[in-house]
């Protein structure tokens, strides 16, 4: 909507040229500050309705494998679930007001947000409608592939024509491999994968919404940065054009997360969800593909990533000796087994997950 009162308002745009920054005529700057307070005010407005509404028909069940960690958590039972619906709202707010419509990139951004949004809604509907644990994780797995499949197949046909639009770049040196056709398959499994890493970290009160804001803020730049021809060639980084709208969305995910934190924060007044965890994942994928940062994204996503593998290593460890190598898994689940205060646990990674955005961001220098 903004980017429609620009373009149909020359006169003024030319007369606010002198202040603008950038090459954008469009105010791209200005948009993602813009979008990023719109979505924090769309959480905090909409948060507490939201959070009347689902505490009367969406209440966490504490179920899980470990009757240990049910115990421990048991304190949490009956908090309000599927907080993910009012971030993705606000997310949804702030792109369609700050966001131009028109833009590849955006609209299937867009996409991948509220197909996985209905994936987890289901889920968590289904866990609290029922004595089920959500979805099988075929069920689960089907529906995610599919829908990154398609995003991938589109975003294939934007990208194979861009120089560097199908290689695998990594983040030190130029080394650069071309995958073609195989960028699809690549694609939805980042995109996959980075969705239930996200997942895999949202167990304890404000522990994945802080870390989406450290990550989101640093793709936000890295958006920003890709789609500015400057700042790409400056960094020798991919420059990707229209890459730069994506940095409208990602304000609008670190505004959403710092509005949804504000009722996550311990004691927790609502839980994310599925509908929450998985979009913002999938999000974080997209962005590492569009701007070809997909090895960056294990930094600057490392605590996604090391969740997610010492969930990997205590399963298959276990099959092979019988043994753990953890407590617990997640591994934030190894420390509460430990005795360590939530509030301590949540702190600390949120300072490992500050530190892995800006050593990834930096890292960008690094060439």
């Amino acid at each position: 909507m903004l980017v429609w009162l620009l373009n149909h308002y020359g006169s003024a745009v030319e007369s606010l040229a002198g202040v603008s920054t950038g090459d954008s005529r469009v105010f791209l700057t200005a948009r993602i500050a813009l979008a990023t307070v719109v979505s924090f005010i769309t959480a905090l407005i909409f948060g507490p309705h939201a959070i009347r509404w689902l505490k009367q028909r969406f209440r966490e069940r504490i179920v899980s494998d470990s009757a240990k960690l049910n115990e421990l958590h048991a304190g949490k039972r009956d908090t309000p679930t599927m907080g993910g619906i009012f971030i993705v709202l606000a997310m949804v707010v702030a792109a369609v007001l700050c966001g131009d419509l028109t833009n590849r990139y955006l609209l299937q951004a867009l996409l991948i947000v509220l197909g996985f949004a209905a994936i987890g809604i289901h889920d968590d509907w289904i866990k609290v409608s029922s004595r089920k644990q959500g979805l099988t994780v075929r069920q689960k797995f089907f529906w995610q592939w599919a829908i990154a499949f398609l995003v991938a197949t589109l975003l294939y046909f934007i990208q194979f024509d861009k120089p560097s639009g199908l290689e695998l770049v990594f983040p030190f040196g130029k080394f650069r491999i071309a995958i073609g056709f195989l960028f699809v398959l690549w694609s939805a499994f980042v995109i996959v994968g980075s969705s239930n890493g996200v997942n895999l970290t949202d167990g304890l009160d404000g522990l994945a919404s802080g870390c989406l804001i450290f990550a989101g803020s640093a793709f936000a730049a890295l958006s920003y940065v890709s789609g500015h021809r400057v700042m790409a060639t400056y960094l020798n980084i991919a420059h990707m054009t229209g890459a730069g709208e994506l940095g409208v969305l990602f304000g609008a995910l670190v505004g959403a997360m710092l509005g949804f934190l504000w009722f996550n924060c311990h004691p927790a007044q609502v839980f994310m969800g599925d509908s929450g965890s998985l979009p913002t994942g999938a999000l974080l994928g997209y962005g590492a593909l569009v701007t070809r940062q997909e090895v960056l994204l294990l930094i600057v996503g490392g605590i996604f990533v090391i969740e997610t593998l010492s969930v990997i290593l205590q399963v298959s460890y276990f099959k092979m000796t019988g043994k753990r190598i953890l407590a617990c898994s997640p591994l934030h689940n190894h420390f509460v087994f430990k005795g360590e205060p939530e509030t301590r646990i949540v702190i600390r990674f949120w300072i490992c997950a500050a530190l892995l955005a800006m050593i990834g961001v930096a890292s960008l220098k690094i060439r």
